[in-house]
């Protein structure tokens, strides 16, 4: 595995054991580490078991400055990251413990297929955060429902997306 390979899957060495909850940490960990995460200050994070995105509101991301509200754009990127991610950690979930270097190939191959975001609510809020739902897990890809809410828990917009792998 190259080390690009490593990073994108959580730097997991393929001939430790880990347990589910510790890949997703490191999984979480590395997008975390990613330049355009780290440049529009996106996180990946577990809270309560559930993998979810979080980021501030800042001057730069707003796309209409009238009204000062979030770039569609950002919405779209931010929920199709959270779904990448929870895609991620479900492959992660159901492997079989002898199988970490096939989901780990499998892991970076992970692409979106397809997305469709309802934009429910204009984009306002001192903060962001989305989590998502597995609604159907196949052999060579799966379906991811999310959802973006602003600090106030209004929904600013929903996704559904599918990945292959």
């Amino acid at each position: 595995m190259s080390n690009t390979d490593k990073t994108w899957t959580g730097n997991l060495l393929l001939h430790e054991h880990h347990d589910s909850d510790q890949m997703v940490e490191q999984l979480c960990a590395a997008f975390n580490q990613a330049p355009f995460f780290q440049h529009v200050g996106m996180q990946m994070r577990v809270r309560q078991g559930q993998i979810e995105g979080y980021f501030e509101m800042q001057p730069y991301l707003i796309g209409n400055k009238a009204f000062q509200i979030l770039h569609g754009g950002v919405a779209a990127t931010f929920l199709d990251s959270v779904g990448g991610v929870i895609a991620m950690a479900e492959v992660y979930h159901r492997r079989h413990v002898e199988d970490l270097h096939e989901t780990s190939k499998k892991i970076s191959r992970l692409a979106t297929v397809d997305m469709r975001v309802d934009y429910l609510a204009p984009g306002r809020g001192q903060y962001f955060i989305a989590r998502g739902k597995i609604l159907r897990f196949g052999r060579k890809g799966c379906t991811v429902r999310m959802t973006m809410v602003n600090d106030e828990e209004k929904a600013i917009a929903t996704a559904i997306a599918s990945y292959a792998y």
